[in-house]
């Protein structure tokens, strides 16, 4: 994932009190519950989407002009009951290092065993056990580098 900036085209839709999104460069749609929210439902889309290539090891679709994301949107995402061809296309920026690492450091749950009188004497001392268990594995990593 070389890139660090990127902008993709997404197109917008009021349907009652929602904003429905579309993202024609990933064939997607989310929505919002303002303007507001929209734009950072469809940033959120486009990232995660974006993680997924990254995972798979490929390229990024190219970005789309204004027209080329209505086009898609009238071949892929028009029905008869909702057109999102005649909403309004906006642009959406997204700085990918920064939005990976940010969902990439999510913490995640992991059980470990130990002797019981370890805990319990790690308990009555106040030791954090997520954050000996942190350090010691970074410390190996680093080693390891």
């Amino acid at each position: 994932m070389a890139e660090t900036n990127i902008v993709y085209p997404v197109i917008i839709k009021k349907d009652g009190d929602t904003y429905l999104v579309y993202v024609p460069d990933f064939d997607g749609m989310t929505e919002g519950t303002s303007l507001a929210n929209a734009i950072e439902m469809a940033r959120d889309y486009i990232g995660l989407a974006c993680l997924e290539f990254d995972d798979r090891k490929e390229a990024l679709p190219k970005m789309s002009t204004a027209e080329q994301a209505k086009m898609l949107a009238k071949e892929k995402a028009d029905d008869e009951e909702f057109a999102f061809s005649d909403g309004e296309v906006t642009y959406v920026d997204l700085n990918l290092p920064k939005y990976k690492a940010q969902v990439r450091n999510q913490s995640v749950k992991k059980n470990c065993t130990l002797p019981q009188w370890l805990s319990e004497e790690a308990e009555e001392a106040g030791i954090n056990f997520s954050k000996v268990l942190q350090d010691g594995l970074i410390a190996i990593l680093r080693s390891r580098a």
